[in-house]
């Protein structure tokens, strides 16, 4: 959601982002949270749309919490925005495979990501993510032939 702050020049750019540029990047959060915070209904995605690049370690953005600082839901969002970052085509990368971005995410348990949430995600196997990804793709394509139909 916040993304829609940040220009499609820095979004779109296929290579290393500058500094200036990473500093506007780290702001979509804030964006996000700004756009819907006004709405009742989505006060608690909204604080999942505003921590969800906070890290377990405190390393993360835009506020550097830390541990169960951390909204649950944000931690939760964390892990699953980071599988589909990985497993999705990017500007400046192509996907990483299932496995890559499995192994990815155990390794950054306990610094990244909390390792609770870690451990459910261990529980959910590899074929399982990616049975669910292929559903949603499916779904998505289905939805965009009916607008085009349209």
């Amino acid at each position: 959601i916040g993304k829609i702050g940040v220009p499609d020049s820095i979004l779109r750019k296929p290579s290393k982002l500058t500094a200036e540029e990473w500093e506007i990047m780290k702001k979509h959060p804030i964006f996000g949270y700004n756009i819907i915070k006004g709405i009742p209904k989505l006060q608690n995605p909204g604080k999942i749309v505003l921590f969800h690049h906070e890290r377990y370690d405190g390393k993360g953005y835009p506020f550097g919490k830390k541990g169960k600082e951390i909204p649950i839901e944000a931690r939760i969002f964390s892990v699953a925005d980071s599988l589909d970052a990985m497993t999705s085509d990017r500007p400046y990368r192509k996907a990483f495979s299932y496995e890559y971005a499995y192994e990815e995410i155990l390794r950054c348990s306990g610094t990244q990501f909390d390792p609770e949430i870690v451990d459910v995600f261990k529980s959910i196997p590899i074929e399982r993510w990616k049975a669910i990804s292929e559903d949603i793709q499916k779904n998505l394509s289905a939805e965009k032939d009916k607008i085009t139909e349209s």
